[in-house]
């Protein structure tokens, strides 16, 4: 992949389109699809990092109500021949086909690595990623396994709906909206960002899943966590050489984005 001159590629993720209340994601959703209507002129590809939406599964011929603006814009943007890649995350890992039919998105499952502008970008929700959180990864299991989707299926839209907006919403406030930075010492996506660079090298590590804004230097390579759009509207673009952590708020503090360097031995 190539950065043409004066165009930009962009990243962002952790969306939680249908969180509860639902006036607040109506309002986060229009905020949304204004910042893809004020990147479309430049952008050369678009990234979106998983959890776009709060919950999503996709029955064979039924899919979530709402969200018409976000996925309207998405088809308006890939008609106009830009690449969108839509990553799963753990609050809509029950992607299928309907977004890649309908909105011409390209479907991510697993980490990507790819090359842009000859550096080498790896890019992941980063959920299940990194050491512990083994009762998720064990959960993540169970809802990846075809025989749990299958079942899933039988059940009537409307309660399983129900039931899985009841779940995400749960998981969220139980947790809390927002996160704690741990340190750089504790953090698993840059506990696992650090062996991955044991393996091979890589330019710039972008994440989601951790709802903080993480700029961390590791040597010659950039770690990035996107944050989030519930609160700070957090996004990244790559001109081609640098690549920025910003705020599509325009009181946004930059002081709330975590700095800092590891040395790599």
């Amino acid at each position: 992949m190539h950065v043409s001159p004066n165009k930009k590629i962009y990243f962002a993720s952790d969306v939680h389109l249908g969180l509860f209340p639902k006036e607040k994601s109506d309002l986060r959703e229009k905020h949304f699809v204004e910042w893809l209507d004020t990147i479309k002129a430049d952008a050369e590809a678009l990234f979106l990092v998983g959890d776009i939406f709060d919950f999503w599964y996709e029955y064979r011929k039924v899919v979530p109500k709402g969200f018409i603006r976000f996925l309207g814009k998405l088809a308006e943007i890939t008609d106009s021949g830009i690449p969108v890649h839509f990553f799963a995350g753990n609050h809509d890992i029950w992607l299928n086909d309907y977004l890649s039919k309908e909105a011409g998105v390209i479907l991510h499952m697993e980490p990507f690595i790819t090359s842009i502008n000859r550096k080498t970008f790896y890019i992941a929700h980063g959920d299940g990623l990194g050491p512990g959180d083994y009762s998720y990864k064990i959960l993540r299991k169970i809802f990846t396994s075809p025989t749990m989707q299958f079942l899933f299926s039988k059940i009537h839209p409307n309660i399983a709906f129900d039931f899985g907006h009841w779940w995400s919403k749960q998981s969220r406030y139980s947790k809390g909206l927002f996160d704690d930075f741990l340190g750089t010492d504790k953090e698993f996506l840059i506990l696992y960002a650090l062996e991955i660079l044991k393996k091979q090298p890589v330019d710039f590590f972008i994440f989601g899943h951790r709802h903080i804004p993480m700029e961390i230097e590791m040597g010659n390579s950039q770690f990035v966590n996107l944050g989030e759009w519930i609160s700070a509207y957090t996004y990244a673009s790559f001109d081609g050489q640098k690549l920025e952590l910003k705020s599509f708020k325009k009181d946004f503090d930059s002081n709330h984005i975590v700095r800092s360097k590891i040395q790599i031995k």
